[in-house]
C-alpha cells in the first residue's frame, strides 16, 4: 500500500501465518538463490494487485530486493523521506520508475539504486525478477532480485532517503513474521501484509507493498 492517510500500525491484524514453514537456512544460501532463479520452479505469486486508491495512469516501474552477502544474508532496505509524493515515510526497496531512457526494469532497478544510496551496478549481482506487483497508487513494479556485496559504501541521497538499513533474509522469509491486516477505508475494505522487525534501537514496520513482494519472494523460494 502507499500514501493511505491512516497509520497501518493500528490496524487489527486478523492472522499470522504460524502455520506455514519458513524457508529452510540452505536455500537462502548465494548458490542456492542462483540455482532458483537458473532454474526456476512453475509457483504463482501470492499478492500481485492490490485496491486501487488513487486515480493515474498506470506507470511502469522497478525496485532492487537487494540480498547483501553476510555470513547470514540480509535484505538492504531504505525510509523514505517525509515529504516525498508517493510511498512517504515508508520502508522500501530501492527503487523509483522505469524512464525512457532506461534499457528495462533491470536498468532502471539499478540506476534508482545508484541515485537513491550509492549503490553501484559492481557490488551487484543480478539473479532475475519477481511478477510485476501492482500497487493502489497504479505503479506496475517489477522486482529484481539481487546479491550484493558486503564492501560495498553507500552514500543515501538525503533528499529521497531517512535512513538504510539491513534486516535478516531469514527472518523475513519466516511466515511466523508475517502479520496479515484488514480494514475499511474509503467504503472499501483493504488489506495488507506487515513483518515488523526490531533492531537494536527501532522498530522496522515492513508493510504494504515492500512485505507483499518480501511474500511472493517467500513463495518463490518455497515452490
Amino acid at each position: 500500500m502507499t500514501a493511505i492517510k491512516i497509520d497501518p500500525r493500528t490496524v487489527p491484524v486478523v492472522q499470522v501465518d504460524r502455520h506455514l514453514p519458513a524457508v529452510e537456512q540452505q536455500r537462502l544460501r548465494p548458490d542456492a538463490l542462483r540455482s532458483r532463479f537458473a532454474t526456476p520452479p512453475v509457483w504463482s505469486p501470492e499478492f500481485s494487485i492490490e485496491k486501487k486508491f488513487m486515480e493515474r495512469e498506470p506507470m511502469a516501474a522497478a525496485v532492487l530486493l537487494p540480498i547483501v552477502l553476510r555470513p547470514e544474508p540480509t535484505v538492504l532496505l531504505t525510509l523514505r523521506t517525509p515529504h516525498l509524493s508517493t510511498h512517504s515515510g515508508q520502508i522500501a526497496f530501492p527503487g523509483g520508475k522505469v524512464d525512457e531512457t532506461d534499457a528495462g526494469a533491470v536498468a532502471a532497478a539499478l540506476r534508482e539504486a545508484e541515485e537513491e544510496i550509492g549503490l553501484g551496478a559492481q557490488f551487484v549481482e543480478v539473479l532475475g525478477q519477481l511478477p510485476i506487483y501492482v500497487t493502489g497508487s497504479a505503479f506496475h513494479v517489477t522486482p529484481v532480485v539481487a546479491l550484493i556485496s558486503p564492501d560495498v559504501v553507500l552514500t543515501p541521497n538525503p533528499f529521497e532517503v531517512a535512513d538504510v538499513f539491513e534486516v535478516p533474509l531469514a527472518y523475513l522469509m519466516n511466515p511466523a513474521h508475517h502479520r496479515h491486516h484488514q480494514t475499511m477505508w474509503q467504503g472499501v475494505q483493504r488489506e495488507w501484509l506487515s513483518m515488523p522487525y526490531q533492531d537494536a534501537t527501532t522498530e522496522r514496520y515492513i508493510w504494504g507493498a515492500t512485505a507483499g513482494m518480501l511474500r511472493n519472494f517467500y513463495r518463490f523460494l518455497r515452490a
